[in-house]
């Protein structure tokens, strides 16, 4: 079965999922729509907390796409899944992209190179992939050259590769639209931590520790410090003299 629920309501009902899909393993595929800011609707229904109340459970897989055409192919690969799984959505009109014909069943656990770059490494997850590849572009005229990887799996992680371009790197920031505290971003240092990576230099981009107000997704994407520009700022900063 296939659930569809914004993002904000899913929050009252945490103990079903974790009680009656994640605990028994059910073949249930979670679509949780409007998740991160949604704008107009206001703080009630702004979707910030899913990728932190989620990212505990047992079982749970969890994918965010960068965009509509990968939308399609994350909800394939839920539904073919033999346990609960989980696929994050935003608010709003898609990129624009291509559609592919044929759906593809994505492997568990594995992210997507998007662009090489040798003085540091942007982990954008979901629709923060597009503002990360802005960034990056903006970045190269300023001299700083950014490589950019679509984790597109929030739980598993795809460790192997998140690791080799932090290690080549040395410097990593993060980005999503969800609060910092238990996110995405607390995933990676967690990661990090257990890799026994400790040069690897990281910044957390997301959501601070407040409700946010009522504004479009552009103004509060600024006021969170999680679009394009905020990526340049904060990567300015972090390369510093090295770069």
């Amino acid at each position: 079965p296939v659930v569809a629920i914004y993002s904000t309501f899913f929050q009252r009902a945490l103990d079903q999922i974790i009680h009656d899909v994640c605990l028994p393993n059910l073949p249930v595929t979670l679509a949780i729509d409007r998740g991160g800011l949604v704008g107009d609707d206001g703080p009630t229904h702004h979707g910030v907390f899913d990728l932190s109340f989620l990212r505990f459970i047992p079982n749970l897989v969890i994918m965010a796409p960068k965009d509509e055409n990968e939308l399609r192919h994350m909800l394939h690969t839920a539904i073919l899944h033999p346990g609960p799984a989980a696929v994050r959505y935003p608010r709003g009109n898609g990129e624009g992209v291509a559609m592919d014909e044929t759906l593809q069943r994505i492997p568990l656990g594995t992210g997507e190179l998007l662009r090489e770059g040798a003085d540091i490494l942007l982990l954008p997850i979901g629709n923060r992939v597009p503002a990360a590849l802005e960034a990056a572009t903006g970045l190269e005229k300023l001299g700083i050259d950014a490589a950019v990887i679509n984790p597109r799996f929030v739980r598993p992680l795809d460790d192997a590769l998140i690791c080799e371009w932090a290690d080549r790197t040395g410097k990593v920031i993060t980005i999503e639209d969800n609060v910092k505290k238990g996110g995405f971003g607390s995933a990676i240092l967690e990661l990090f931590a257990q890799k026994n990576l400790w040069t690897v230099r990281t910044k957390v981009l997301g959501l601070p520790d407040k409700f946010m107000e009522h504004g479009t997704q552009a103004q509060l994407r600024s006021k969170g410090n999680i679009d394009g520009p905020a990526i340049i700022v904060e990567a300015l900063a972090l390369c510093g003299k090295d770069c």
